[in-house]
């Protein structure tokens, strides 16, 4: 009777232990795939998304392929060898993954664009993003505000920087950008010394640092030995960084040669303490937690069964199809206003920025 006891507890120890995670186990995998732990943004959208899944019941497979493509492809392939339910991709090359994504689809696994829009494929369900060309639209108009416009009426030299020309976002910012610039172009108020406009010419591979930095080498000595640069469209931190290391070099920002007002995006420590010195003149803000609440809002709401919440049916098409969009508001960050938006949100502690 005892040894039938014993048999019966652990029949039932056992059952209890494959039931009790009401939360992983029950609800599924999530697979998270990152492009590159190289850039903090990135990280911090990685370890949002596992914290909100992970308090929803999911189970989650982060990955960082280090901006390298075949390595991405192999992470996203073995999640869904491993049956991840879901797939959060955030692509290094949006324009790579259709195999893989057929494999995926072939599983019935669905598959959210993260931030950067996955495309020539059917098999994408949802897209999680910020409103892009409205990113490029505060940039442009943060950099007029720098230059002080329309107070002071140039005409101003600025040279233009575009993001990595295989992710999709790139194109929106310099089109959101050019839409507030152009004008101006047109009418003189702005001029661009190099002549150097459209994605085609000012495009930087990988959103690499050094290689914005070289570029401003090169603008600087082959347009600028005899004029000032008064300011540079920069869509990103770590490219902002790059150009500013570029101009100090030249004498920007000491004696009387005055830093040109430098754009950015995603409010980087290293750019907010910029920010706070003098250098780079603004950035743009766009909260990750609130990106991974609406994404895991999107696998909650598939996985149930339930109408998926989007706020965009138009603007992304993917070469295949549009693909239902949320859009997320950014916020411009500039001297003014960083403590405000940055640490009354709690996105960083005072003592990280000072």
């Amino acid at each position: 009777m005892k040894r039938l006891t014993t048999a019966l507890s652990a029949l039932l120890l056992g059952a209890l232990a494959f039931t009790a995670p009401a939360g992983a186990a029950d609800k599924g995998t999530v697979g998270i795939a990152m492009p590159t732990k190289s850039s903090a943004r990135w990280i911090a959208d990685g370890d949002n998304m596992v914290k909100v899944l992970k308090e929803r019941g999911y189970g989650t497979d982060l990955q960082y392929a280090e901006d390298d493509i075949p390595n991405q492809l192999s992470q996203i392939e073995n999640m869904v060898t491993k049956g991840a339910k879901v797939l959060v991709i955030a692509s290094i090359d949006g324009t790579t993954l259709s195999d893989v994504l057929k494999q995926a689809a072939a599983k019935g696994i669905k598959v959210i664009a993260y931030d950067r829009l996955i495309r020539n494929t059917p098999n994408v369900d949802y897209y999680a993003t910020f409103d892009n060309f409205q990113v490029g639209v505060l940039q442009a108009q943060s950099l007029l505000k720098g230059l002080g416009y329309p107070e002071k009426k140039g005409p101003f030299n600025v040279e233009l920087f575009g993001g990595s020309p295989d992710d999709n976002n790139a194109y929106f910012f310099y089109d959101g950008a050019m839409s507030v610039l152009k004008p101006l172009v047109d009418a003189g108020t702005v001029k661009i010394p190099s002549g150097q406009m459209g994605m085609d010419k000012v495009s930087t591979l990988r959103w690499d640092g050094a290689t914005a930095q070289a570029r401003m080498d090169n603008l600087l000595s082959a347009y600028y030995s005899d004029k000032k640069l008064d300011g540079v469209l920069s869509p990103y931190d770590g490219l902002s960084i790059g150009i500013l290391s570029s101009l100090k070099g030249v004498g920007y920002g000491s004696g009387d040669m005055k830093m040109p007002v430098v754009t950015g995006q995603d409010s980087e420590v290293p750019s907010v303490k910029s920010i706070l010195a003098g250098e780079q003149y603004s950035s743009i803000f766009k909260d990750t937690r609130e990106l991974a609440k609406v994404t895991a809002d999107m696998v909650d709401a598939m996985l149930s069964g339930k109408e998926v919440k989007v706020n965009d049916t138009k603007t992304y098409n993917n070469g295949v199809k549009v693909v239902p969009s949320y859009l997320l508001k950014p916020v411009v960050v500039d001297k003014s206003n960083w403590e405000q938006v940055l640490v009354g949100s709690g996105y960083y502690k005072k003592d990280q920025i000072n």
